[in-house]
């Protein structure tokens, strides 16, 4: 399954959820909601109760119609009947996991970099993700390393897919990396630590709508 639109992007995370909420809930929400996509993220969980969760959240994600990708862990894409996988620098590099993910996944590449992203671009990704838009306690990188929104403006010139931001982005500033030229935006705390997560999507989808 392609997306639509690439303009609101969940990334879940298990450690930033507003109170009562677990993550079913919110990408059943988000989904009801018109997320792009959904990436299932947890860096810490074993495998065992990372297919308990996917398979939940694949099954949420395929209901709604919205691609679901996995973070990082390519070889239990297939198992969960992912769309696709998303992973970083220092993770399987994009040919390879379309080798095992198969031809019709999408692949996803975090970038920091004009170079890094024209590499992982050539090495067959289907849509990059510039990694440290804004200042975030996601990704502790410290404020003069971050990419921000001219490395945004350089990479979605210098390639032909999808580039999204990630980082930092919430409603106030969502459209600026839209204006940057990215294709949409990859959200965690925007939507998951708002305990009504319909809003949240909603805002995004507005700060994102005159952007084609």
């Amino acid at each position: 399954m392609r997306p639509a639109s690439w303009k609101v992007y969940l990334v879940t995370d298990p450690l930033l959820m507003a109170p009562g909420l677990d993550v079913r809930n919110i990408v059943t929400r988000a989904c009801r909601a018109g997320v792009s996509l959904v990436q299932y993220r947890d860096k810490a969980c074993g495998d065992d109760e990372y297919m308990t969760v996917g398979r939940d959240l694949a099954d949420i994600c395929r209901a709604a119609g919205v691609p679901f990708i996995v973070n990082d862990r390519v070889f239990l894409a297939a198992r969960l009947g992912a769309d696709g996988v998303h992973v970083g620098q220092d993770d399987m590099p994009p040919a390879q996991v379309r080798s095992i993910a198969g031809d019709e996944a999408i692949v996803g590449v975090s970038v920091t970099s004009v170079a890094q992203a024209v590499a992982a671009w050539r090495d067959g990704a289907n849509y990059l993700a510039v990694n440290g838009v804004f200042p975030t306690g996601t990704k502790l990188l410290p404020a003069g390393e971050l990419p921000g929104l001219s490395m945004v403006r350089a990479i979605s010139a210098a390639v032909p897919i999808p580039v999204l931001g990630i980082g930092g982005i919430n409603t106030a500033n969502a459209a600026s990396v839209m204006a940057a030229g990215a294709a949409g935006v990859a959200v965690v705390t925007a939507i998951t630590m708002r305990s009504d997560v319909e809003a949240a999507v909603a805002e995004l989808q507005a700060a994102t709508a005159k952007f084609v």
